[in-house]
């Protein structure tokens, strides 16, 4: 590979990325027809298009609240297309839209509070392509403990991967935590085994899959060639839609290829003991429900305790428990999550194995030979646990390894200054306990590799061995660029979602973009993306992630891609 004229072919298109995720109001607008209207979008940078907000189902609320997703109304008029939609409605989180709906200061200040909106099913577009051109097409489902995140996050922007990577990508809003997933007897109308599944959130993706295969060829999309990619929960979800009954019975196929980052699918009976999992079985998921429900009755004096408030809810029908959850604001639903729920272990959402959305036992079904058999791309950082101080008790460390708060680890972050000399120290980030860092056994690095271990790499070598005995289009890369300025290489180095700005070729403003871009590992950074975005393209494109910017030759799983860079040049290598 001609590292030179590689890195001026990487630079020249990721500025491109740039200026066309900034778009501009003077941009001749774009129509393109749907099956519910025409929408309006934008022309950007390097003749990629934009169409943002289009909706795909009815806002979720009122009586649809808690129910499968129903199209939208039909629009006469072009519909604009040049915003994003609000958030799904989530509790604030580092990772969350903050009060505007976008990365700013509010992220910082509204912390544990009700933002987003219940009206947010709506998905983006980004393509270079004609009606009728039959590019690839790749629709990402965003991270975020499928409790948090927002398509219009700045590092989502598909603008660079869709030019870059020559496809259309699109990148969807589903709803999340219990209101994305909830299980709860009273909520189920015993007509429809979707409905009452519970999985609202990935019936939600399946409705936006339906949309882009009715629709996409206007936007220069193949329907026939669609790869699904996600992230952390995002990946998750990815996997349960590869495994989904609903999926493998689906006529016409909805997905082509599947891409699963920093993600799994395992149960605790799928793993070698001591494994953290990656799915919860249904009974959780029930009791989280019913939990939820005796809390707000306590809180509404109907109950004092548990006992006490089953035993109200049993004198009610169940549509009078739908009406009285329906008629619960998100701030009570999410204040009754974090203050009672979250004491008892009971505040995370995921998929619920039910046996009609998502398998009962998604290893069991790949097992034998039950889900969508596609090419698969997987992919992890190295450093996945040190994302995670919280968790690294888990593996033996002595509680949090983590100083700082949520908001001042935000407020640091906002206005850190990454090239000028280093504003904060180990000493004020890590726990005593866990220093020096790199000590064996008892070191931050350490601890956080042996949660990596098992919590990360136990749930991939599962679902990866199950599909490779199945099948032999399944590869694999370890993402280990640690490449920012000190103290953060060691703080982070490489870990859980540092390798997203790579793939979409966005180093713009995110959480992270200020303690991970400076001016000197800048021409390295791009060199990378632009082959991590190359052969996601590819991949998209052929079920084959091999691309001549790779400058070797990618082997299938077990064997793996190591994506890495120095300041100057990518670094990608075999092992």
């Amino acid at each position: 590979m001609n590292h030179s004229l590689l890195r001026r072919a990487a630079l020249a298109l990721m500025l491109a990325g740039a200026l066309a995720s900034c778009g501009g109001g003077d941009a001749a607008p774009e129509l393109r027809s749907t099956q519910f209207g025409a929408v309006e979008g934008l022309a950007l940078a390097s003749d990629v298009f934009a169409w943002k907000g289009i909706p795909f189902a009815k806002a979720p609320t009122g009586a649809l609240r808690w129910r499968a997703p129903v199209d939208p109304d039909a629009w006469t008029a072009p519909r604009p297309a040049k915003d994003f939609a609000a958030a799904c409605v989530q509790y604030g989180r580092i990772y969350g839209p903050g009060a505007n709906n976008r990365y700013d200061e509010t992220i910082g200040t509204t912390l544990g509070q009700s933002v987003g909106s219940e009206d947010c099913l709506a998905m983006n577009i980004w393509s270079r392509g004609q009606a009728g051109r039959k590019l690839p097409v790749i629709v990402f489902f965003h991270g975020g403990s499928n409790v948090s995140g927002y398509t219009a996050d700045p590092m989502y922007d598909g603008a660079a991967l869709a030019g870059t990577g020559e496809a259309v990508v699109v990148t969807v809003n589903f709803r999340l935590g219990i209101f994305g997933f909830l299980n709860l007897p009273q909520l189920r109308t015993g007509n429809d085994s979707a409905n009452d599944s519970g999985n609202f959130a990935l019936l939600d993706s399946i409705k936006a899959l339906q949309f882009i295969n009715r629709n996409i060829d206007a936007f220069g999309g193949d329907p026939g060639n669609v790869t699904i990619m996600g992230e952390s929960a995002g990946a998750i979800n990815v996997y349960a839609l590869l495994t989904s009954p609903l999926m493998t019975s689906a006529n016409p196929k909805l997905f082509h290829r599947a891409v699963a980052l920093s993600g799994g699918i395992s149960m605790a009976s799928n793993l070698p003991p001591g494994s953290v999992p990656t799915l919860n079985p249904a009974p959780v998921a029930l009791a989280q429900g019913n939990a939820l429900l005796s809390n707000l009755l306590i809180a509404d004096g109907k109950a004092t305790d548990t006992a006490s408030a089953q035993a109200f809810a049993a004198t009610q029908t169940s549509a009078q428990i739908t009406d009285y959850l329906r008629g619960k604001s998100s701030t009570a639903l999410f204040t009754t999550l974090l203050t009672k729920l979250s004491l008892v272990g009971l505040a995370g959402s995921g998929p619920i194995p039910d046996g009609a959305v998502v398998a009962t036992d998604p290893i069991g079904a790949i097992n034998a030979g039950n889900y969508v058999k596609v090419p698969v791309l997987a992919g992890n950082t190295r450093d996945e646990g040190k994302l995670f101080p919280s968790f690294l008790f888990l593996v033996g460390g002595a509680g949090n390894a983590r100083l700082p708060t949520d908001a001042a680890l935000f407020a640091n972050h906002f206005n850190y200054q990454p090239d000028a000399a280093p504003q904060t120290t180990l000493e004020q980030w890590i726990a005593p306990s866990y220093l020096p860092v790199d000590a064996p056994v008892t070191g931050f690095t350490a601890r956080a590799e042996q949660l990596n271990k098992v919590f990360f790499l136990a749930s991939r070598d599962n679902v990866l061995n199950a599909l490779k005995a199945k099948q032999p289009d399944v590869w694999y890369y370890r993402f280990d660029w640690d490449e920012q300025p000190a103290p953060w290489n060691q703080i982070y180095g490489a870990a859980h979602v540092f390798d997203l700005p790579f793939v979409f070729g966005n180093f713009g403003p995110s959480l992270f973009s200020n303690i991970m871009n400076t001016s000197a590992n800048r021409v390295g950074r791009f060199d990378l993306s632009y082959a991590m975005m190359r052969s996601v393209g590819a991949f998209a494109r052929n079920g084959d992630p091999n691309d001549v910017a790779l400058g070797v030759t990618w082997p299938t799983w077990p064997r793996k891609l190591l994506f890495d860079a120095t300041p100057t040049a990518g670094r990608i290598s075999v092992e």
